[in-house]
């Protein structure tokens, strides 16, 4: 009875480690999975047999990682297409998450054990608690912890490392001062200590590395903020456009009421109010027609609005456009992207003294059924460039670029923002 308790107790081990470590990569439950890492942990559990009927306890337990947490290793990256470095993260991740069960068996074969003799030696009542707390221990980490685990360790090597560093230590430390050595039972000082001394190291390595993502991970919210708020200006702003084309449109259809009042005026020779009366219509006809660039009338729009900022502010916008009725970008793309390209040049340009030298060249055109666009404006303040990308110091600004970036990878284009010849350009193909 106790040899099948004990014998049960390191096929529960070898198990628990094989289920937990793929839950820890996240293998997909199919039917084939299953029956492929059912096969591989009974053939791998009996050459364990084997090395124990041939060479005994002692050398199993030191041999232990080749015939167990090797193969479980070598499953995950062969199978499961694992790499290496995720794979001994898993292993030495569900060596640690045995320590629970372990320690559970040794307080129930010291309390338990005791109390009831050699009916129930404390052996055979280790092995119990261990068996019962394995099965336990795997479904608390199954519903609660797996997840998290996979996460962590398939975010980045670094993450990996960190993550999988503390594991690692204990992993060693524990066979080279239980297996090969028995340092640790001794109370040898420096093995005692030495696992205190690696948590609480590890412990602030995980707290600098985790301030460290919690900061990135604020500062991107705060980037998506901004985006989601520029992408709903935008579309704000070309609600607005689509309500002037509306009004133009409204305007030519009450055409005929201007020509009756002006014949009415004519015949009977008031031509002083028939001046004044074109010269305000002409004005209000101005004001909320849109320039016509292209074919596109999005576009038609955005460029309108601009063009006649641009003009109000005493710069000059030269636009040469080309573009189809249709293209792949919705309108509200185009409008953050030629908006936020608009912008940040009328912007720049803004800055400069001398009048001459306030302008903006923009070229838009399809080409390849690809959307084309060069744009380029002088500067007073010489820009200063991120990864590419242009920042800027004032509080709120430099999301613009980032949102035109944007965009243009969601298309699977490419773009350069760059400076040549006291020109600042932004170029980009999607």
């Amino acid at each position: 009875m106790d040899t099948a308790i004990a014998f049960s107790r390191y096929f529960a081990a070898f198990l628990f480690g094989m289920a937990v470590a793929v839950s820890f990569v996240g293998m997909p439950s199919t039917r084939k999975n299953n029956l492929v890492l059912g096969c591989y942990t009974v053939v791998i559990f009996m050459i364990q047999v084997m090395c124990l009927l041939r060479w005994g306890m002692d050398t199993t337990w030191k041999i232990y990682p080749l015939i167990a947490h090797l193969p479980i290793a070598a499953f995950l990256a062969l199978y499961l297409k694992c790499s290496w470095l995720i794979s001994i993260t898993a292993v030495v991740t569900t060596f640690l998450c045995c320590q629970p069960p372990r320690w559970i068996g040794s307080m129930a074969g010291e309390v338990f054990g005791s109390a009831k003799g050699e009916v129930f030696n404390s052996a055979t009542v280790n092995h119990l608690g261990y068996i019962v707390s394995v099965f336990l221990m795997y479904f608390i980490l199954r519903k609660y912890v797996a997840k998290s685990v996979q996460h962590l360790i398939e975010r980045s090597a670094k993450s990996c490392l960190v993550f999988g560093a503390v594991p690692a230590f204990y992993y060693f430390l524990d066979y080279a001062t239980t297996v090969y050595t028995d340092f640790l039972y001794r109370g040898t000082r420096a093995a005692v200590q030495f696992m205190p001394f690696i948590i609480s190291a590890f412990y602030f390595v995980f707290v600098l590395f985790y301030y460290v993502e919690i900061q990135k991970q604020v500062k991107i919210e705060r980037e998506r903020d901004m985006l989601e708020m520029q992408f709903r200006q935008a579309q704000t702003e070309f609600a607005s456009m689509r309500k002037m084309q509306q009004n133009a449109a409204a305007y030519r259809h009450d055409m005929r009421h201007h020509f009756a009042l002006l014949q009415g005026l004519a015949s009977k020779g008031r031509l002083g109010e028939i001046k004044e009366y074109l010269r305000i219509a002409q004005s209000d006809m101005d004001g909320i027609t849109p320039l016509r660039f292209c074919e596109n009338e999005t576009v038609n729009l955005i460029l309108s609005a601009y063009a006649t900022k641009a003009k109000q502010l005493g710069i000059l916008l030269t636009i040469e456009a080309r573009l189809p009725d249709t293209l792949t970008f919705s309108d509200t793309e185009l409008c953050s992207l030629l908006s936020n390209a608009l912008e940040n040049a009328i912007h720049a340009c803004e800055g400069i003294t001398d009048s001459n030298q306030r302008c903006i060249k923009l070229r838009v055109y399809s080409k390849n059924n690809k959307l084309c666009i060069d744009i380029r404006n002088r500067y007073h303040a010489e820009p200063i460039f991120d990864q590419g990308l242009p920042v800027s110091k004032e509080q709120g600004h430099g999301f613009g670029t980032k949102s035109m970036a944007h965009i243009v990878e969601k298309h699977g284009g490419i773009y350069q923002f760059s400076v040549q010849d006291g020109w600042f350009i932004f170029q980009a193909t999607a």
